[in-house]
């Protein structure tokens, strides 16, 4: 955010429940054909459909200074059905840390949430090494910025450890 810029009403929210925002960009915006590519690729399981996107996506990244790329974590089950992380197959050569491991093994995908319920979740993730980000740049990665939840969380755990910048980039907004 340039200095004098006014934050949206959403960066305004969390900053009101934080203190702090989260310097996020999406990339594209969560449109019908957006929507479309997220069901095929995530849900159906199209793991060819990363390369759509695999390239820009990557060369966005790579252009922001940072300490750490840290790309949001799927459930073990999620896993076990889908066989992939939907964000980390959109990276390409960009080097990233599994530095968030997921609380919760067994939980309703954001998607059948309502703007509410996914406010209203509970701290899903655990950071696995809390002192090597103190004084650190971090940038999350995610496919979809819908709410903002899924990033607030994860990017809490790293303001408490000490990091002195949280940024984060989705494919999707």
């Amino acid at each position: 955010m340039e200095k004098g810029q006014l934050l949206c009403s959403e960066c305004n929210y969390w900053k009101q429940m934080y203190g702090w925002y989260l310097h996020h960009h999406g990339i594209y915006r969560y449109n019908s054909m957006m929507k479309e590519y997220m069901r095929r690729y995530k849900f159906d399981g199209d793991y060819r459909l990363r390369k759509v996107f695999q390239c820009e996506f990557s060369t966005y990244i790579r252009q922001i200074p940072t300490d750490y790329i840290v790309p949001i974590p799927i459930t073990t089950t999620t896993w076990q059905t889908r066989g992939f992380n939907q964000v980390v197959g959109l990276l390409r050569e960009v080097p990233y840390l599994t530095a968030l491991q997921t609380k919760i093994e067994k939980k309703a995908p954001q998607s059948s949430k309502n703007r509410q319920e996914r406010l209203a979740a509970s701290q899903p993730f655990i950071l696995k090494t809390p002192a090597k980000f103190k004084h650190k740049k971090i940038l999350l990665i995610d496919d979809v910025y819908t709410t903002g939840r899924t990033l607030y969380h994860a990017a809490e755990l790293f303001h408490q450890a000490g990091g002195d910048w949280v940024g984060s980039v989705s494919l999707a907004r």
